[in-house]
């Protein structure tokens, strides 16, 4: 089956100390706490004592009608700096996140490079790539929002690209 390849870039800045939100992010466990969007995350296998290997089902439902299950295995973590998996499934490809402050805000970096494995997704794509780029921005905002009320903090502000 033929894939279509689609590349997401959203910027959280969270009035929020760094450790907080490295902590909020790094225990995707709890994000449906939080992440209205995130319906459910299963854990598949624990990997080491700080993650690294460890395999998560995500379930992601957005505003658009469908749902993405997909289990992300963590490759690479730096405390305070980066988190980053390998994601197969309904999608498959690479999530990154990054962690830098700029004076008194976080600034959350998250990157989504991916593949579709729908079969229906592939073929609307020449017409629903715009739609699926809205859905993920929308559930990226939703997510800042839901990582500010978590921290009591303020969001400043997203940006996607």
């Amino acid at each position: 089956m033929a894939t279509v390849e689609y590349q997401f870039f959203t910027i959280w800045r969270i009035e929020a100390p760094l450790q907080a939100v490295w902590a909020a992010i790094h225990d995707s466990q709890h994000w449906p706490e939080w992440w209205k969007n995130v319906e459910g995350v299963a854990q598949i296998e624990a990997g080491t004592s700080d993650g690294l290997g460890a395999v998560q089902r995500y379930t992601w439902k957005g505003w658009l009608p469908y749902r993405l299950v997909f289990d992300m295995r963590v490759t690479r973590i730096e405390p305070l700096v980066a988190l980053e998996g390998e994601a197969t499934g309904d999608v498959e490809g690479i999530g990154r996140w990054r962690f830098s402050t700029d004076r008194n805000v976080s600034v959350i970096c998250y990157e989504w490079r991916v593949r579709t494995r729908r079969s229906w997704m592939n073929a609307l794509a020449p017409l629903a790539r715009p739609f699926f780029q809205w859905n993920h921005d929308t559930v990226m905002r939703e997510g800042g929002l839901g990582l500010a009320r978590r921290l009591d903090a303020r969001l400043i502000s997203i940006e996607h690209g």
